[in-house]
């Protein structure tokens, strides 16, 4: 399957969940955001919303600072 994360192409496994993609990246999933196809997804559906070929992903890390 084929998804598009921060503007690449990536191949993913089929079915697989943004609380996954998360974890096979290393990403700490409670500092992001995570944007479907140009919608916010809330942080609890992130295990239960599942990837498509051709979506489109923007992963957001959080950073504090001052």
């Amino acid at each position: 399957m084929r998804t598009i994360v921060n503007g690449r192409d990536k191949e993913l496994r089929d079915g697989m969940t943004i609380a996954e993609l998360l974890a096979h990246d290393k990403i700490e999933h409670v500092r992001v955001a995570v944007e479907l196809n140009g919608q916010v997804v809330p942080r609890q559906d992130f295990s239960k919303v599942r990837l498509r070929d051709g979506d489109s992903l923007e992963v957001v890390t959080l950073v504090g600072g001052g």
